[in-house]
């Protein structure tokens, strides 16, 4: 008999440590190339670009092999990883639980997500759909 249906597990337990980044002006093959010797389905796109009107403003996103696929599909492979990563992205903290990450996802529809530390709000890894997954796997062991 199981104790609960509500998954334990929090952020830090199944997240990946540490962040891939990527300035704004980087190429997407230069983003495939990090991804493929990373072994990582997404970067964080992170810094100063400059738009149409030549006025600087932050970029920080996630850029994620979807993305590399849509570019690829769409013939829009001379796109920067500023220009696809533009989007704000959101964020949970290591100490959240893999449901509330899972309701996020559904939310922003997304399958990557950043983690911050709750002290500094610096990014300190990343959290996937898979991962989600596998701590909803977790959960349901030490439940039994």
């Amino acid at each position: 008999m199981t104790r609960s249906t509500t998954p334990t597990v929090t952020v830090s337990e199944v997240m990946h440590h540490g962040v891939i980044t990527a300035p704004p002006q980087t190429s997407l093959t230069e983003v495939a190339d990090q991804m493929a010797r990373n072994k990582v389905h997404c970067v964080v796109v992170e810094g100063l670009a400059r738009d149409n009107d030549r006025q600087e403003r932050l970029v920080w996103g996630i850029l994620s092999d979807l993305d590399l696929m849509g570019a690829l599909a769409a013939e829009r492979l001379d796109a920067s990883a500023g220009e696809l990563a533009a989007t704000e992205i959101v964020t949970v903290e290591t100490s959240d639980h893999i449901e509330e990450v899972a309701r996020l996802m559904t939310e922003h529809q997304c399958a990557h997500m950043v983690v911050v530390s709750p002290l500094s709000g610096e990014p300190v890894g990343l959290i996937s759909s898979l991962d989600v997954a596998r701590g909803l796997s977790l959960s349901r062991q030490l439940d039994l």
